[in-house]
């Protein structure tokens, strides 16, 4: 029922409790703004989507997975297992436990903040007031002086593949499985089906990976997923590339390929062929704000939809990536506070938790001829690393592209163990307009991962030490 018109009058209004929403309150409370925060999913879903059926749950399988895979591997150096066996069910206790305590953190951190929190679901309904629908079903009205819009993404759907929650899963209900299937096909090779597929193949399923285009990682360069699909293939993973999922079998899923109809064994079926903005339900336009085809909210350089509202994170253009969502949050509060803020990064980094890793960050080579530098590229492989070899990781390289004009890194890239880790310090080159001999000048600790970037560099600098050019 509508308890009444009176609307509450509030300082700055965020919509969304995941890492852009949350980081935006935060820094805008200590700002000294007086932040009411509203999150639809309850308190249990403080911390959003990554936190707690995206980002954490999907890396605590993979970590399990690599596990389960690395202990059978290390047999040839001598670790002696005789059975190696996997608890789902104990698996989804361990993980609700990790999520628990940094959801629990999440909302410690506003509560100390002064951030008050509500649950429900907001619609805008004037350029300054909107609806809160309470769980409970009562309507309260929110007058708000600025705003910010952080409401994240949702997975597509297919026309013929729609989410059921028993055979065919989104990537929530891959995530939720308390048993590994016997089968599985994987809609979709970008990094969410490659990462899924991946862990679900090293826990025991007969995995297959179905893609539209002719490629894995579409959206990656074709030399940093190289070393991707040939581990994909040593997993015994089918890749059915240049494929359309058609239909559901019988534990069997339907294709139509170049060559004709196929079908590949089933049991369970991953849809993962992208995200959608969580847009079309907010009242947007009402508050003044536009919403493009796509779903995505145009902002400026601040982060500002109109002179009120600013939108971040999966509504707005750029990688759909936790950390540009939490960057562009407090962005867009030391903006609506008064604060010169705009965001501007050099680079923002990519990581896909794929077999090997991929991390990248700056221009690729071919970034960097399209824009007219003067580019330079060096390779480091990992089979030159000592490190590496005592991980028994061969396969992959670091790889720098530099301007020989300018003397700077450009762009940092990597696909090997820990890529995930390495991408921090290349990021860090490129924003602070390093040159090749800044890094190759700078120790790194041996025998370590990082060593790479510095022998890298070290090529790019003339005078490598571990490599012959």
């Amino acid at each position: 029922m509508v308890v009444g018109e009176l609307a509450e009058p509030v300082d700055l209004l965020v919509v969304g409790g995941g890492p852009g929403g949350y980081a935006a309150a935060l820094r805008a409370a200590q700002l000294g703004r007086e932040v009411t925060l509203v999150e639809r999913g309850g308190p249990e879903a403080l911390g959003g989507s990554c936190l707690h059926v995206g980002c954490i749950p999907s890396k605590a399988l993979i970590e399990l997975a690599s596990g389960v895979e690395r202990t059978r591997a290390l047999g040839a150096a001598g670790l002696v297992c005789p059975e190696v066996s996997v608890d789902l069910g104990r698996f989804q206790e361990w993980k609700r436990g990790i999520v628990a305590g940094l959801a629990g953190g999440v909302e410690q951190l506003l509560s100390r903040r002064g951030v008050r929190v509500v649950h429900g679901s907001l619609r805008f309904n004037q350029p300054g007031r909107a609806a809160l629908t309470t769980p409970d079903g009562d309507v309260r009205f929110l007058e708000f002086r600025q705003a910010i819009v952080a409401t994240g993404s949702r997975p597509v759907e297919l026309a013929a593949l729609p989410f059921d929650g028993e055979r065919v899963l989104d990537s929530t209900g891959a995530l939720a499985l308390d048993a590994v299937p016997a089968s599985v096909a994987v809609v979709g090779a970008g990094y969410i089906g490659l990462e899924l597929g991946t862990a679900l193949a090293k826990l025991g399923a007969s995995v297959t990976i179905v893609e539209a285009l002719d490629r894995i990682l579409p959206t990656v360069d074709a030399a940093l997923a190289a070393p991707v699909e040939r581990r994909l293939r040593g997993l015994g993973i089918e890749l059915c590339l240049g494929a359309l999922a058609r239909e559901l079998g019988d534990r069997e899923l339907v294709l139509e390929t170049p060559d004709g109809e196929r079908r590949v064994p089933a049991e369970r079926v991953v849809v993962a062929v992208g995200r959608r903005p969580n847009t079309d339900d907010l009242g947007l336009p009402e508050a003044g704000v536009q919403v493009g085809p796509d779903g995505l909210i145009p902002v400026g350089p601040d982060r500002r939809a109109t002179e009120r509202v600013a939108a971040i994170g999966d509504v707005v253009a750029g990688p759909a990536l936790a950390h540009k969502a939490m960057r562009e949050g407090i962005v867009a509060a030391e903006a609506l506070s008064g604060e010169p803020a705009e965001f501007d990064p050099a680079a923002i980094p990519a990581v896909v938790f794929s077999d090997p890793e991929i991390a990248t960050a700056g221009l690729t080579e071919a970034e960097a001829r399209a824009e007219g530098l003067d580019v330079q590229v060096s390779t480091f492989p990992w089979a030159a690393s000592g490190r590496a070899r005592t991980l028994g990781e061969r396969d992959g390289f670091v790889r720098l592209v530099a301007d020989r004009a300018s003397d700077r890194i450009v762009g940092v890239h990597a696909v090997g163990p820990h890529a995930s880790e390495l991408v921090a310090e290349g990021t860090l080159a490129i924003e602070m307009v390093a040159s090749p001999d800044d890094v190759a000048g700078t120790i790194h600790a041996h025998p370590t991962l990082s060593e790479a970037l510095g022998e890298a560099a070290e090529v790019l600098a003339g005078r490598p030490l571990h490599v012959v050019t």
